[in-house]
């Protein structure tokens, strides 16, 4: 019976965690979560392949040195996942906030902050769903999130298109935080 409190409430602390880690993220970097949000708003696919160019790229190094029969090795194989999943969370922030700010669309009653929570948490729970959130949503959001914090690290915007018989943006970026 311990043991199933044990599991209990240790996954309940990891549901609460999670939107908060996203929260923190998101007030302490928020120009950096903006871009992951707007890279998320405009150019999915883009991320989306981005993410999956990183992911192989950390995937090679972690796989070779948890191969290795050297215990340092091993150790460095775990920071290294560690920091690629602490990486991984500012791009899941910027989706977190694109869900967040979808929500806001649909109903004017929600705060920026309180919408970004619902987002999070919405995040949270869809992949948590048994085997279709695991396979279907928490692989590609993971992957994503990857492509989204390396655009907003290298500060790549989205490209803004003109129309040329107009001379109008068809596709303008927010002017704050980008």
């Amino acid at each position: 019976m311990a043991d199933i409190s044990a599991i209990f409430f240790i996954l309940l602390i990891i549901g609460v965690a999670f939107p908060a880690m996203l929260s923190a993220w998101w007030l302490l970097f928020p120009k950096l979560i903006q871009r992951a949000q707007t890279r998320v708003e405009k150019s999915l696919g883009a991320t989306f392949w981005l993410g999956l160019i990183v992911v192989i790229a950390l995937i090679i190094p972690i796989t070779i040195l948890m191969a290795l029969p050297i215990g340092p090795a091993k150790s460095l194989a775990w920071i290294l996942l560690g920091a690629s999943l602490a990486y991984s969370s500012i791009g899941s922030a910027g989706i977190a906030a694109h869900l967040g700010e979808r929500m806001r669309q649909t109903s004017n009653n929600y705060s920026p902050f309180n919408a970004f929570i619902r987002g999070a948490v919405i995040l949270e729970l869809a992949a948590f769903f048994p085997l279709i959130g695991w396979l279907f949503v928490w692989i590609p959001l993971l992957i994503t999130s990857f492509g989204a914090t390396a655009f907003a690290l290298l500060n790549w915007m989205p490209r803004v298109k003109v129309n040329t018989e107009t001379g109008t943006h068809v596709n303008t970026l927010k002017a704050e935080g980008v």
